[in-house]
């Protein structure tokens, strides 16, 4: 049985069926895990959606900000425009059970026997694991309620840029979210910087990427996740990025995760493509 942990495909699936073969993937007995923007932006968020959702247990899917993105241009939410790469998904005679599906992904996943956890984007320095798992429950048991439309409307923003226990509602729910799904760079105190996107050493003065933080307190387990493609592919401080940018031109990346020594796969992906309004 082997492990792999797959970056952000973003609709690039013909780049994920070549890198599912050069692994020579068996879902009978081998496992996929998916960081989160299944969607968006690429040619074929719709074939990419179906056949991780066809693969079962097989396959296991956090939640990342394109992702939930979908989710509220389906609500009317966030309304998807006719040139829109998520436009053909909307239109799919399947459109409801894939989206039902996809709002009941996590936004962290946790293996005990490999102490691995997986997020789409970081977890902010002042929580644990455990506490990490906590929180992501509190947004994932309202995203598969009744009420998840009005989570949807609320979803959206860049403010509490903090942490805080007191926090209630709809901003404790938002900093929740844009931790899993949208954190690079924060400082000591978790302050997130919600709008640098460069690789670091392009960050502001008092802010550093979120695994760098010395105290942060889930340093003792591994972190699998990818959202910075600006980043590329790291292997270092008990993390391992894996958006290297497929969408841009860059490639599709799997790392084996189930050996003591992670391996990594990458295919090339087509030169940066003309990407269409969302």
């Amino acid at each position: 049985m082997a492990i792999y942990a797959i970056g952000d495909v973003q609709g690039c699936f013909d780049e994920l069926t070549a890198l599912v073969a050069k692994i020579e993937f068996n879902p009978k007995h081998d496992e996929l895990w998916f960081v989160g923007d299944l969607v968006n932006r690429g040619p074929k968020s719709l074939e990419t959606l179906r056949w991780i959702k066809s693969l079962g247990e097989s396959a296991t899917t956090v939640l990342g900000n394109h992702d939930l993105h979908l989710l509220a241009a389906h609500a009317n939410v966030k309304p998807a425009t006719e040139y829109s790469s998520l436009a053909e998904t909307l239109r799919a005679s399947d459109v409801d059970e894939l989206i039902d599906w996809l709002r009941h992904r996590p936004l962290m996943h946790f293996d005990d026997a490999l102490n691995i956890a997986m997020v789409h984007a970081g977890i902010i320095p002042q929580w644990s694991v455990k506490n990490a798992a906590a929180y992501a429950n509190e947004v994932e048991e309202v995203l598969r309620s009744g009420n998840y439309i009005d989570f949807l409307r609320n979803m959206y923003g860049d403010t509490p840029r903090q942490w805080d226990e007191t926090l209630t509602g709809w901003e404790r729910l938002r900093v929740i979210t844009n931790s899993f799904t949208r954190l690079r760079y924060c400082d000591h105190e978790g302050v997130m910087s919600m709008t640098e996107k460069g690789p670091p050493g392009m960050q502001g003065p008092d802010m550093q990427p979120w695994y760098e933080i010395s105290s942060r307190k889930s340093q003792d387990t591994a972190i699998v996740f990818g959202h910075w493609s600006t980043l590329g592919y790291r292997d270092s401080n008990n993390i391992i990025a894996t958006d290297t940018g497929c969408l841009w031109g860059g490639a599709l990346t799997a790392v084996r995760i189930s050996k003591p020594k992670y391996k990594k796969f990458q295919i090339a992906c087509e030169a940066k493509r003309a990407i269409p309004a969302i």
